[in-house]
């Protein structure tokens, strides 16, 4: 599956809550996710473009790996993730075994987000007003689609954003955006 997403800095989210409000989208409860990003040892994945992490939601807990970012107006990428054991001590140990096989830490993205679930033109969306820790406010708008379905979701997903009112699509990672406030240019 490909996940499909633009993101758009954004100072207030109160216009845009109001807006998926009216559209009849509730939120659901305020999520506060640690990404902890590692880097390959036989490659460096900010020049393959490529990511992988591990993401502590609560106690709950997943590893996630993102391909290459493709061209065109949405960030497009392949994405696989697997649930792990719940609880810190399995993420701690799943952290460590990246470590043991070589895999460099790299940084740690926090953030709280706030996800609203709507459906458009056949698609099943979620947009998520994000506050990430150092690097500032944004609304995601994402969509998770088979490749067949890539031109569609993307079409979909700029529409959304106008009727919302977003402008300036960021294209970098919160990741890439952390690393460049704390003046890294590498990751690992």
């Amino acid at each position: 599956m490909l996940e499909i997403e633009m993101k758009f800095p954004v100072a207030d989210f109160q216009k845009i809550e109001a807006k998926l409000r009216a559209w009849g989208a509730s939120p659901k409860s305020p999520l506060h996710e640690a990404d902890h990003y590692f880097n390959a040892p036989d490659r460096d994945f900010k020049t393959t473009d490529e990511a992988l992490r591990v993401r502590r939601i609560g106690t709950s807990n997943r590893v996630t790996y993102k391909g290459p970012k493709r061209p065109g107006p949405a960030k497009t990428r392949t994405e696989i993730e697997v649930g792990l054991a719940d609880g810190a001590a399995a993420a701690e140990d799943y952290c460590r075994l990246l470590v043991c096989l070589g895999y460099r830490p790299t940084a740690v993205v926090r953030k709280e987000r706030i996800g609203y679930d709507l459906q458009r033109g056949g698609f099943d969306l979620e947009v998520c007003l994000d506050t990430v820790e150092q690097v500032g406010r944004f609304v995601e708008v994402e969509i998770v689609a088979p490749e067949e379905k890539l031109a569609s979701a993307q079409k979909v997903l700029q529409e959304v954003a106008g009727e919302l009112g977003l402008e300036n699509p960021e294209r970098r990672s919160y990741l890439e955006m952390l690393l460049e406030k704390l003046g890294q240019d590498k990751r690992g």
